[in-house]
């Protein structure tokens, strides 16, 4: 049986596959970011001029959505190396994020006031 999947079992997998490979000298939080965008780019390139109803459709096509799927697995990747490095906890951060945004936009209020 396989043990279930989480972040910090993830970050450990690929510190462990960069470390076996000696890529931590490589692995600065600046080439990480960088990195971290070209991936980002790579998943923009797969919907650049699909119109908006093609795009909620791209998992439709096995071959995009492979395409889609593998970005995605690379962005991630990236985002949780470049947090390994700099010591961040991503869950954390952005339930930080997200109690911002909270304080930030609130809920509207509601127009049907009876």
């Amino acid at each position: 049986m396989t043990e279930p999947l989480d972040l910090a079992r993830l970050q450990r997998r690929l510190a462990e596959f960069a470390a076996v490979r000696n890529w931590q000298p490589y692995h600065t939080p600046k080439n990480l970011a960088a990195a971290l965008s070209v991936e980002a780019a790579e998943l923009v390139e797969i919907f650049q001029w699909l119109t908006p109803e093609e795009s909620s459709r791209v998992m439709d096509d096995p071959e995009r959505a492979h395409r889609v799927t593998d970005e995605v697995a690379d962005v991630l990747a990236y985002l949780l190396q470049f947090c390994e490095v700099l010591d961040i906890d991503p869950l954390t951060a952005l339930a930080a994020k997200i109690d911002r945004n909270e304080h930030r936009f609130p809920r509207p209020e509601s127009e049907d006031r009876g």
